[in-house]
């Protein structure tokens, strides 16, 4: 397959001002940080990344068009994906405050990060509706899918982990005693509730 690098390098810049934008994903790695320090925000942004490569190969294989076009399927997903977000809020609000951010082990930020991902049907929507106006009919769909796929996923893993990381290495400059993490704890379960709120209120069009 020959891809057309003046499409790709045009891609470039439109995936990342995509990913620079604030979003789940985003918000997601920032919980992890403000959670459980910087390292657990590189993780849960490579399971979003590694996500995201399947919604592009979901999308590529052309099952995303059965979820574009099927509420049913569309609504279970999106109602899976917040029923997690919401017990992941409910687990850290359980925890036991520990003073400089809790310690997650060593799968579980990736595993949330992938989880989350795949469970918002807005994610897959978003690839169809995006990296088709990219793709050349003429040439293999699926390879043109993954790539494009990988780029998106490589500049949300690059951004979203440094936001994350960020947020995770402020949280552990500032934030002293049991009483200042159990606040940051709340402010964590805060947004993973809200973006099972987001998912919730989420519609399809």
């Amino acid at each position: 397959m020959a891809l057309d690098w003046l499409v790709l390098l045009t891609f470039v810049p439109a995936s990342l001002a995509l990913n620079v934008t604030p979003g789940a994903d985003m918000m997601f790695c920032v919980g992890q940080g403000v959670r459980s320090g910087a390292g657990a925000a590189w993780k849960g942004s490579a399971g979003v990344a590694v996500g995201g490569l399947i919604h592009a190969l979901v999308a590529g294989l052309g099952v995303g068009a059965i979820v574009a076009a099927h509420p049913v399927a569309f609504d279970a997903i999106r109602w899976v994906g917040a029923a997690y977000l919401l017990w992941m809020a409910w687990q850290i609000l359980r925890s036991k405050a520990r003073p400089g951010g809790a310690e997650a082990s060593a799968g579980r930020p990736f595993r949330d990060g992938l989880l989350v991902n795949l469970s918002n049907p807005k994610v897959i929507l978003f690839i169809l509706a995006f990296v088709p106006q990219f793709v050349d009919p003429t040439q293999p769909v699926l390879p043109q899918f993954l790539i494009f796929g990988a780029v998106l996923s490589l500049g949300g893993l690059i951004i979203n982990g440094v936001v994350g990381a960020l947020a995770g290495r402020l949280q552990q400059r500032f934030v002293r005693g049991a009483r200042g993490t159990r606040w940051m704890q709340r402010i964590s379960a805060a947004i993973f509730a809200g973006l099972a709120l987001r998912l919730i209120l989420l519609q399809r069009s």
